[in-house]
């Protein structure tokens, strides 16, 4: 298996060195294979976009799924291009609209809480730090492979992104409270069984939500945005920033939360090829109340 490690290791160090140009002909490649020979998760995608858009026909599912398969695999080979990339290049491809907005909160001392979705290439947001003074912070969930997982954050860390698992995020957030922190929280990810808190209405289906972001924000008095990942062409992203609130202790019970599933709502449903269908979101169903 070590061997096996090294031989990942070696080939992915080779395809990160590759022009762009020769990234997308492998991407085109990885579609093929993926989408037409083995068919990844398939049957998940297709049932979250069936359940998700119910008034689409089966051809608009087929086209958003092929377009999301084509996503999926640029998303694979640029993560691996991340390894080399350069600053000044991951820059170029990576715009933040509203930027001002972040540096207007540093300005005035406020902590932020970012929340965004599996939209567009959510590793290429690790070029955050070198975009703004904050000490950004990314809460993840722990791959289960540990060769991976150290991969993977050796990627995310080349420009000083920091990270911590996100059922430590709060001790750590309290421990730094005296720097100036940006933290980001994916809002869309599913919690198990024993974590759910709150369910909602999201993609036209009752949807477990974690409730984390809007705890820490309230009990830290964060300030929150939102963080809307477009793609706006092959290889080349732009990210809205967008202000949910500046007094979150000020808002009612799950308002919070509320507001950034409309905004990741409104952001799919724009865009649908730009979310992650194949995650397995819809698996928990929520039980009738006892009458």
């Amino acid at each position: 298996m070590i061997i096996f490690y090294y031989i990942f290791s070696a080939v992915a160090w080779l395809l990160s060195i590759l022009p762009f140009k020769i990234i997308y002909i492998l991407s085109d490649f990885l579609y093929f294979i993926t989408y037409c020979v083995y068919g990844y998760r398939k049957k998940v995608v297709f049932d979250n976009l069936k359940n998700s858009f119910p008034k689409k026909t089966d051809k608009e599912i087929k086209i958003i799924a092929k377009k999301f398969y084509h996503n999926l695999c640029d998303i694979i080979l640029e993560t691996i291009k991340a390894k080399t990339i350069s600053k000044k290049e991951l820059k170029k491809r990576v715009k933040f609209k509203n930027i001002e907005i972040l540096e207007a909160l540093y300005k005035s001392k406020r902590n932020v809480m970012a929340i965004s979705g599996h939209c567009g290439n959510w590793e290429w947001i690790s070029i955050l730090p070198a975009l703004t003074d904050y000490t950004v912070i990314v809460a993840e969930k722990p791959i289960t492979n540990k060769f991976f997982e150290n991969y993977i954050n050796i990627i995310r860390t080349r420009f000083n992104l920091k990270l911590a698992y996100f059922k430590k995020i709060f001790k750590i957030l309290i421990k730094n409270k005296g720097e100036h922190i940006l933290t980001i929280l994916g809002s869309d990810q599913t919690p198990t069984k024993s974590e759910i808190e709150y369910w909602t209405k999201f993609m036209n289906q009752e949807t477990p939500m974690f409730i984390g972001a809007e705890k820490i924000a309230k009990y830290l008095d964060y300030s929150v945005v939102f963080f809307d990942m477009q793609r706006t062409k092959r290889g080349f992203y732009e990210v809205e920033i967008i202000k949910i609130t500046d007094t979150p202790q000020k808002t009612d019970e799950f308002e919070i939360t509320e507001k950034h599933i409309h905004l990741l709502e409104k952001s799919i449903t724009k865009h649908p090829d730009n979310w992650l269908w194949s995650h397995k979101r819809w698996k928990h169903k929520k039980m009738p109340k006892n009458t």
